[in-house]
């Protein structure tokens, strides 16, 4: 039986001239990154050789400048009530590694029959379950933090040991039965703990050091209300850091191939908002209320593309159609996430009837 769910009711709070303004800042630094990887070619070969273990250390960076405020936002002595919930956690392993891949599968067969390449690459995106920006689509949308970083560590332990082997599933088994074309995908187990390790790890103990220590030394009160908001701002921060750096490694290609990237786009808008409302509906109607069930809807709909880019470079080249593929991910992923967040923040009080600035937490 789990515990009982109480609302405590704080200032109400609303998002920031920062955060209001997200979809304007994330598109300037789009635009930003194309520009720079179009007409400075130099800063995209030097960042691709910026690399350590087939992970590029600026993006790298960027998303450890990302993460670790909203990891310290968590409060970790809370985690404890989310594990006991297996409703949600049952609900984001189906949608995270049965529904999630086997929608993506259909949806590229059916948009990209013609184009093995980019395909594959769809495929494999399909497969990287989130454990970045997840954090920051569901801060925004005052979802449940706690949730969030315990569905995120789910995910990456599976992440770690079910890539490959869905890899292999649907690039030749599944494809095989089905009699369609199959292409072999040959992914270290290693290379994957690796980008696990520090897109997730790293800032996760971070976080948790920070608030330990906050807490012990100086307390709840002064943690929440001195030091959070002076490091709330970084995670945006490092969030258009890392899309300006990511769109100026492939600013050239995405210029040069405009109907392809169109033809990418298309399956990958069906499948982001698929997901999403997926999540959010079947959290609703588990009765996981407005918190988890953004959760549960962000987990679900968000990919790992850093993990999808590195595999189908690793594998095809850095110039293949599957990292192609992979770079339209967050090209797209991103503004459509982002106006998730808002139809989230609409659905709390049209759907769920509640506040989304009030904090739900479990006693």
């Amino acid at each position: 039986m789990s515990a009982p769910t109480t609302a405590v009711r704080t200032t109400p709070k609303r998002l920031s001239s920062l955060d209001k303004w997200l979809p304007l800042w994330i598109g300037l630094a789009m635009v930003a990154g194309i520009l720079l990887g179009r007409f400075v070619p130099a800063l995209s070969e030097a960042l691709s050789r910026l690399e350590v273990g087939g992970i590029s250390v600026p993006i790298g960076l960027g998303l450890l400048v990302m993460m670790y405020p909203v990891l310290a936002k968590v409060r970790y002595d809370k985690i404890a009530a989310v594990t006991g919930d297996k409703r949600l956690l049952v609900s984001s392993l189906l949608l995270n590694w049965i529904v999630g891949p086997a929608v993506m599968f259909a949806l590229a067969w059916i948009f990209l029959p013609d184009l093995p390449e980019y395909r594959t690459g769809l495929i494999i995106v399909g497969l990287a379950r989130c454990i970045a920006m997840v954090v920051i689509w569901n801060d925004l949308a005052c979802g449940d933090r706690e949730a969030t970083a315990v569905l995120v560590a789910i995910n990456s332990v599976f992440q770690v040991f079910a890539f490959s082997l869905l890899g292999w599933f649907y690039l030749t088994v599944l494809p095989g039965w089905l009699g369609l074309d199959s292409q072999g995908l040959d992914v270290s187990v290693l290379q994957i703990a690796l980008n696990v390790l520090v897109f997730l790890g790293i800032p996760l103990v971070a976080g948790f050091a920070s608030r330990w220590i906050g807490e012990k030394r100086k307390g709840r009160d002064w943690y929440e209300e001195k030091f959070l908001p002076v490091i709330g701002p970084w995670a945006l921060y490092g969030l258009l850091f890392t899309i300006a750096l990511l769109f100026a490694l492939q600013g050239d290609a995405i210029i040069t191939n405009p109907l392809d990237v169109a033809r990418i786009a298309l399956p990958l808008l069906v499948y982001f908002g698929l997901m999403w409302f997926a999540g959010l509906l079947l959290g609703k109607g588990l009765g996981l209320g407005y918190a988890r069930s953004t959760a549960l809807a962000f987990t679900a709909a968000g990919n790992n593309f850093e993990l999808a880019i590195a595999v189908a470079i690793g594998t095809f080249g850095a110039t293949s159609g599957q990292a192609l593929a992979g770079v339209v991910g967050p090209l797209i992923e991103v503004p459509v996430l982002v106006g998730l967040v808002y139809v989230s923040l609409w659905a709390a009080r049209r759907w769920f009837r509640t506040d989304p600035y009030t904090v739900e937490s479990r006693t």
